[in-house]
């Protein structure tokens, strides 16, 4: 009988010991899991915690220019941009940061088209906005951007609803903003022909990108190629015309 209680009380130890084993087991695992499941969520919320900290510091940026009543940057918040940024506001990288906003109305930049531009730039204060301007320029500069970048300055300086043509002025002024550098000679005698002529007072999209494909596409200052016969805009029949008799 003896023997028999030991055995009994022997077997109730070793199932007592299994047990507390197989406690700890699920116990470790949970702590394991718990672990684990942390783990993860900082790795997934550190990223976005990081990104939404960026976004914080745009937007800040943004309403340091921005018009308390209106909501938006205006010419005059653009103005102080400017100065900050330490470039005229009439230099050609504004024009291409508000293409890189996509921006709709010249003057204005709202919230949103602030946030996509420079969320792209990765620029959330003014010193990295400085330092992503070369950059820009580059991207802007690009054969297929430059593509887009050109129609993009013509809508742009559309100041009106349903305005489909820019004024003489600024046409020249446009022209020796976006393609001064790259065609010098081209554009000096263009701008000097629109001055010069009575009879266009206005300049529309089919001529403007006429422009551009003149000076990619024509030989300068021989013009030796060019084709009235072919499809360009009378305007620029004129101009030609005008460049000859000059010469001759």
């Amino acid at each position: 009988m003896r023997r028999s209680s030991k055995k009994s009380s022997s077997s109730s130890a070793a199932a007592a010991t299994a047990g507390d084993v197989q406690v700890n087991e699920k116990q470790n695992r949970k702590r394991k899991g718990v672990s684990t499941n942390l783990t993860s969520r900082k790795a997934e919320c550190g990223p976005t915690r990081g990104v939404s900290k960026e976004m914080e510091r745009i937007d800040q940026l943004f309403y340091t220019y921005a018009d308390s009543s209106s909501g938006i940057i205006d010419p005059e918040g653009i103005e102080t941009l400017c100065s900050h940024l330490e470039v005229p506001h009439t230099d050609v990288r504004i024009l291409m940061l508000a293409w890189k906003m996509r921006c709709e109305k010249q003057g204005y930049f709202t919230l949103d088209e602030w946030r996509s531009g420079l969320k792209a730039l990765r620029a959330d204060s003014i010193s990295k906005l400085k330092k992503a301007f070369p950059e820009l320029v580059q991207e802007v500069t690009r054969p297929s951007n430059f593509q887009d970048f050109y129609p993009y300055a013509f809508r742009y300086c559309l100041t009106e609803d349903k305005k489909k043509c820019i004024e003489i002025p600024v046409a020249c002024e446009l022209l020796n903003l976006v393609l001064g550098l790259q065609f010098c000679p081209q554009v000096e005698n263009l701008i000097n022909y629109l001055k010069y002529q009575n009879e266009y007072k206005v300049i529309n999209m089919d001529q403007w990108m006429g422009f551009l494909r003149f000076c990619n596409e024509i030989n300068f200052p021989s013009l030796d190629n060019y084709d009235s016969d072919l499809a360009w805009p009378l305007i620029l029949d004129n101009f030609v015309e005008w460049l000859r008799e000059n010469r001759s």
